[in-house]
This record gives C-alpha cells, structure tokens and sequence, in this order.
C-alpha cells in the first residue's frame, strides 16, 4: 500500500475557518507503481480501493444489520419525538456523535458548508487572523500564527488556549464551530479572551482580521567567518512551497553557499507533497525519508530517488510551533540527513488523516495510519528534540500587557515583572526583572516614554503599555536578536 501523488488531498483541521492554510496534511493512500518499499498483506482495506469502489461500499452499508440499531432510533425520534425533526438533522447528528466518540481531534466531520469553505481557503489568499489552531485536551489552542499575520502582530503564540471569542465562552464547542466565530471580513475586528501556559489570568487580545497572501517560502543570506550561508524559511506546506523551494534553492547554490539552514519553526504543517518533494533535495535513496504504519503495525517506507547528500552541511530551525509536515522534514534531517536540528521541542502531530467524501459534498476527515521518521520512531504527543537546545531571548516569551490601572511604584506582580522584561529587551535598563516596580523601573519607564513621545510619569498607563508592546513585537519580527538562528549558522560550519 503506497502513496500515490494524484490521490494526496490537503486537509487543513480549522486552517479553512480561521484562514490559515497548511495546518495539518492529509494522506489518501491507493495501490501504486511508486518507487516506495514496504510489507503487506493481500487483504483489501477500505483505504486500497477506488473512489467509485469506496462511495459502493459506503451505500451497501445502509443496509447492514449493524445499522439497524441506529436505524431504529432514528425511526424513533421522527415518529414520536415532541417536535417535528429534519432527517439531515438527526443524520448530521449521528454522523457527529460517531466522529466525536472517536476522541481524536484529528478525526472531523465537514457539512456541505464547511467543505464548500474549505475549498475557498485553499486559494491564493485568504481573509483571517492568520493562526493555525487545533482541539488539544478538549481546547481550542493555537499551534502557530502565520508570518506577518494579525495573530503574530498581536502576539498570539503556540499552545495559547482560545477560552472566549468576543466574550462568548468556546467551551463544549467543536473545533469547527468554535474558529467559525473567530473568522470574518477583511477589516473586522475580534477579541479573544486567552489562557496561556504560566500566565495566571487570561489575557484578552483584539485583532483586526486581515487578507493573508499565501506566500510560504523566503530565502536570504549570511556569512560567518567568511562562509556563505544560505537560509530558507518555510511557513507551511501549501501547494506551491516545493516549486519555490526548489527556485529559492537553485538561486543560493548559484551563489556557491558554504551550507544551509531551513527555518520551520511557527510552521503548522501542510501538504504531505510539499515536504516529502523538498526531503527528496536531500535524502539518499538508500534511507527512508518518512515511513507510514497502519492499524495492523505494517509499514510502508518512502524513498527519494538522488545518490547522495548536498555537498553543504544542513540545519533545521524548529520550535513547538513547528508540527506535522515541518516535524516530518526535521526527523527525517534529523535520522537520515546528519543535520543538526536548532531550537526547542516540536509540537508532536504524529498522525494522518483520509479525506472521505460521503456523496453529498459533505467529508469525513478520519485518522487512518502513523508517520514515522525514518528509524521508526513515533513522536505524536512529544514532539522531535532538538539536538542543539536553545530558547530566544525572554523578551520574545512576553505577554501582551493587560493594563486597567497604570503600574506604579511598589507594585510587585506579573504584569510588573512583563513590563520588566520588554524594557529590558528594548535596552532600557529597569534594575530587576523580578515584578517589584521599584525606582529603578520609574526611571526605565520615564526614559521610555522620552524617547516615545509619551508623558514622562514613570507609570505604565495604557497608551505606555500598548507602546511597549508594539515595539517588542515589531523587535522579534525585525530578527536582530535571534539567538536560535545565530546558534543554527554557528553549528554549521562547526
């Protein structure tokens, strides 16, 4: 059982209702030709048959006796229930129920609608706040924020946990319903109540939704020591990240580049073709670049088709916002390119979906197999370690500065302490960075707002914090501090 290029479908969790593309990528597996190597049985699955075979199966199971339970109440509730009842309603419902009783966040049902949206968001744009969000624990939480999106601006960041959407609680809502809140028009403003890991009171952020190109791949250079080092950011796996890839790549080998480093941290995932296209820039063929176990534990191994590795070294750039398809690429770096993977621990999606549609333009999205990297390792709920552990600065960890009553002298709280650090990051000097606003902050403060043009009071009213808080946003953007990257191109030419 393979993969087949012309059967691969993106599936994008709730990328297609908050405007994020490239969040999760499904798998359609058929019989194939493929140059791939793996075991089997002659047994046929559901996942080795046709489309017209699956929508044959689908129908002849209508009248299945394991059906006749659910026929039954169905039968039940439209002939004797109090009130009149749609039938696609009590359908819908069921179909619902079984996907949720799957307790597995990966596993959805999508209506005509849903689908319908779906299919919109997979164009060249899109209208949102740019975050890829997933249910983790029951909770809608953010895996990462687009590059340039509302969401990064705005200083959302993985593992946030969407609580309310503007005031209305999410909790008990699936994944779809709940991001369906959060999407609208271009120039449309929401607020998201958060809770974020280490933070004790939510935080309540606005953003302005906004027009996001899907533009998914950057390329740049730096030297070190005299040595060319290329680097190429990847935002997600999207139908064109390979090409461009591919003419990001060619353009810095051009320039004779000493080495490489691929920057996937943020990145949410994407189409399974995207990255396995760029593994095979850099995998020899004699290794597995990803391998795919199905519910029997057989495995089917996918290999490139190019003789040996670059005649560079390689990096890999990963954070916990990096998940699926980019922790797809840094094991497979990891296990058969001999790179060295910069940053900290990864998200940890270790599963792939089938897209199913059932005939009437509504979808199942149903997990069906394990990816593993190339030694066979699993890594869904912990994520790929890097070999070279580095967080960024404490300034790039900030939260957004809730600020009703102005901080003063002698307060000593976490928004203190916050503001500590940004000052700090900013390279004004606040004395401790412990949440006590002592004098030495005052004086942090006044110089602060000086150089902004603000009333000098020493106090962080909420025009200062707002202040605060775009500066340091705008500082992580610009990269001039980036402690993981400068490690990255230091352990290159090691």
């Amino acid at each position: 059982m393979n993969l087949k290029k012309r059967y691969i479908a993106v599936i994008m969790a709730a990328a297609l209702l908050l405007g994020a593309v490239g969040a999760y990528f499904g798998v359609q597996l058929a019989q194939s030709q493929d140059s791939t190597a793996g075991q089997g049985n002659s047994s046929e699955k559901f996942t080795d048959l046709s489309a017209d075979e699956q929508q044959q199966f689908m129908e002849s199971a209508q009248g299945s006796e394991q059906l006749d339970k659910v026929n039954k109440a169905f039968n039940l509730i439209k002939d004797s229930y109090l009130e009149d009842v749609e039938d696609s309603q009590l359908i819908e419902g069921a179909i619902q129920g079984m996907m949720d009783s799957l307790e597995d966040p990966y596993s959805v049902y999508m209506d005509q609608e849903t689908v319908e949206e779906f299919n919109h968001s997979i164009e060249s744009s899109f209208e949102g706040i740019g975050a890829e969000v997933s249910m983790v624990e029951g909770k809608v939480t953010i895996i990462a924020p687009i590059k340039d999106s509302p969401a990064e601006e705005a200083g959302l960041k993985p593992n946030d946990q969407i609580l309310k959407v503007d005031g209305e609680s999410v909790e008990g809502l699936d994944l779809y319903d709940a991001v369906s809140k959060i999407r609208g028009e271009q120039g449309s403003k929401v607020t998201l109540e958060i809770n974020r890991p280490g933070v004790s009171d939510p935080l309540n952020i606005e953003l302005t939704r906004d027009d996001i190109p899907l533009e998914t791949v950057y390329a740049d250079t730096e030297e070190v020591n005299g040595k060319t080092a290329g680097i190429i950011e990847i935002t997600s796996f999207s139908e064109g990240t390979a090409k461009r890839f591919d003419e990001e790549l060619a353009k810095l080998e051009e320039k004779n580049i000493d080495g490489l480093v691929i920057d996937v941290r943020g990145n949410p995932g994407g189409l399974f073709t995207a990255v396995e296209d760029i593994l095979k820039n850099f995998i020899p063929k004699d290794t597995p670049y990803v391998q795919i176990e199905d519910r029997n534990g057989e495995k089917s191994r996918y290999f490139s088709e190019i003789e040996g590795k670059k005649g560079y070294p390689v990096s890999v750039l990963i954070d916990e916002g990096s998940a699926s398809a980019s922790e797809i690429l840094a094991g497979a770096m990891k296990e058969a390119g001999d790179a060295e993977l910069v940053g900290t621990t990864s998200f940890g999606k270790g599963t792939v979906q089938q897209a199913i549609p059932l005939g009437d333009g509504s979808t199942i999205k149903m997990t069906l197999f394990k990816w593993l990297t190339p030694e066979g390792n699993w890594i869904h709920e912990k994520g790929i370690e890097p070999t070279v552990e580095i967080k960024q600065p404490d300034y790039f960890y900030t939260n957004p500065l809730q600020v009703e009553e102005p901080l003063e002298l002698n307060q000593n709280n976490d928004q203190v302490k916050n503001a500590q650090i940004m000052l700090s990051g900013l390279g004004y000097e606040p004395g401790n960075k412990d949440g006590l606003f002592d004098q030495k902050t005052a004086t942090a403060v006044q110089q602060f707002q000086g150089d902004k043009s603000l009333d000098q009071t020493g106090k962080i009213d909420e025009q200062t914090a707002n202040k605060l808080q775009a500066d340091i946003v705008e500082k992580i953007r610009e990269g001039s501090n980036d402690k993981q990257k400068e490690k990255a191109l230091e352990v290159l030419f090691q």
